[in-house]
């Protein structure tokens, strides 16, 4: 086995991983924006020196905690899909999904769109990040939309998208039953 290979299959240093959870709490508790590496290297009790050999910057931390989001978003929707073969009930989950986030104890909005409006860096790492896990879920919209019987599965998959954001933005400042009901009806609107 090649040296290259061994990294491959090695699981993160412990130290890494420690940062990136003390970074996913705090960044979506108190925001991306307002919390410094400072902060994050106190709370995770590591160095200097070892947050940076794992994190370059923080944009690239903010990276791996979009990274980090992204796969729990496809592992839920893997875990739909497992439940049906019916993809108007696999939309009808995502959308409870959705609802039942911005309706959780400590919810402060969407954790993918809080951090592309933090990034640090416009050309940094931070956009390819929460670019991918979009792409992602429109282009899974868009085919579950279309296994559904849709007849423009593109634009259902975007009217969806864009109801999300409105009720993980809305949520906050109104009643979040609304935001609910308003996702759910929204996709009743858009099965055939």
């Amino acid at each position: 086995m090649t040296d290259q290979s061994q990294s491959a299959t090695r699981p993160p240093a412990p130290a890494k991983v420690k940062i990136l959870v003390t970074a996913d709490r705090l960044f979506y508790e108190d925001g991306v924006h307002t919390v410094g590496v400072d902060r994050i290297i106190a709370q995770s009790h590591v160095t200097k020196a070892t947050f940076y050999k794992h994190y370059r910057s923080k944009d690239v931390l903010i990276a791996a905690f979009v990274a980090g989001r992204d796969a729990q978003a496809r592992a839920a929707v893997a875990a739909d899909e497992e439940r049906s073969n019916d993809p108007a009930a696999v939309l009808g989950a995502i959308v409870d999904g959705f609802a039942a986030e911005s309706q959780r104890d400590g919810y402060r909005g969407c954790p993918f769109i809080n951090a592309q409006m933090s990034q640090l860096d416009a050309a940094g790492p931070v956009t390819p990040a929460v670019t991918a896990w979009r792409t992602w879920l429109r282009s899974t919209l868009v085919d579950l939309f279309a296994k559904a019987g849709s007849a423009d599965p593109q634009a259902a998959a975007d009217d969806l998208l864009l109801s999300r954001d409105g009720a993980f933005g809305g949520a906050p400042v109104t009643d979040p039953g609304v935001a609910d009901a308003a996702l759910h009806r929204t996709l009743e609107r858009l099965l055939p």
